[in-house]
């Protein structure tokens, strides 16, 4: 079983840089990704932060659709609970017609933000559906399949494009990939988000186990991942230097990530709930090209996944950029340097 190599890009904006400086990185290593053959590159959706620009997927989506030719460009992902299942699916469907069989559609279900944006994102909006429910309807929009019983029978979410766009779940836990499986989609675990393998384990495990065959699909499972790759792995350890996760622990039980101390204990207070927050070092896979190698083959092994999705918190872009060349250049016999 070969490995299948994709990237996401969170569009970091590091401290010197303004978005304007994170968007043109992000459009240079989708071109690069693309001529060193990456399968996709997708970005994703985060609102209210200093450290990150892609509030908007599909504005930026649609651009580097533009910008690349073959490469598929996606989401990773969508905050659906935020929105309209039909509006999403006509957001998508442009984008499949402009670049059929190019574009994926991933779902998250982490609120992308703190409590101040979810509740500008949600204004109005009252008794909203489950994920579940929205994730159903999105997918009948995006494939003209709305039954003649539902109370929107007869709308379409125009345009309908050749090739729809392909539908994925995304999360952390085993509720997430029993989701999927029982919608029958492609499940992707975010490890970088929670690295406890336990967790990784039994989320593979569910969806492999419960999935709905009915859908006509076979399961995909996908793992993503954070990943350093650099000439030594002296210097890899160097790069990651001293990257930390945080997480906030609220009395209600919920679970969040988020970028810094100081975003955690804002989200804790627009809560209005008592909070924890957790510091640890985060699940790195870092090393040279040989070490990342053999780590993600470990990986494969122990969790039956072909397509690895990685993403690389390097503050400079281009000890980013030669990180995906040489982890692409691990998995390749052509150095990756010589890829134009």
């Amino acid at each position: 079983m070969g490995i299948t190599l994709s990237i996401l890009d969170q569009t970091p904006i590091y401290p010197g840089e303004t978005a304007t400086d994170a968007f043109r990185h992000t459009v240079t290593l989708a071109q690069r990704a693309e001529a060193l053959g990456y399968r996709r590159l997708w970005v994703s959706e985060h609102h209210d932060s200093e450290q990150v620009g892609g509030s908007s997927p599909e504005v930026l989506i649609s651009h580097l659709l533009a910008k690349t030719e073959r490469i598929t460009i996606g989401s990773g992902g969508i905050m659906l609970q935020h929105y309209s299942p039909y509006k999403v699916a006509e957001n998508f469907n442009v984008l499949s017609s402009l670049a059929p069989g190019r574009v994926d559609l991933g779902i998250g279900r982490a609120p992308g933000g703190l409590p101040r944006s979810t509740q500008a994102l949600q204004r109005g909006v009252q008794d909203p559906p489950s994920l579940t429910d929205k994730i159903v309807e999105l997918e009948k929009f995006i494939h003209d399949r709305l039954e003649d019983g539902h109370p929107l029978a007869g709308l379409k979410a125009s345009p309908l494009p050749e090739t729809a766009p392909e539908l994925y779940v995304l999360g952390t836990s085993v509720g997430s990939a029993e989701i999927a499986a029982s919608l029958g989609l492609p499940y992707v675990f975010s490890q970088f988000i929670n690295g406890d393998e336990d967790v990784a384990l039994a989320s593979f495990a569910a969806y492999r186990g419960q999935f709905n065959f009915k859908s006509g699909r076979q399961p995909q499972a996908i793992f993503a991942l954070a990943a350093i790759v650099a000439d030594s792995d002296e210097e890899a350890e160097g790069l990651a230097g001293n990257l930390q996760l945080v997480k906030i622990h609220l009395e209600s039980g919920r679970t969040l990530t988020v970028a810094t101390i100081e975003q955690a204990e804002e989200y804790g207070r627009q809560s209005n709930e008592k909070y924890r927050i957790e510091v640890k070092a985060p699940e790195v896979t870092k090393g040279s090209k040989e070490t990342v190698r053999a780590k993600l083959l470990a990986l494969q092994a122990k969790f039956g996944v072909d397509e690895f999705i990685v993403t690389t918190n390097v503050p400079n872009f281009e000890k980013r950029l030669r990180s995906f060349e040489l982890l692409k250049e691990a998995f390749a016999e052509v150095p990756a340097s010589t890829v134009l």
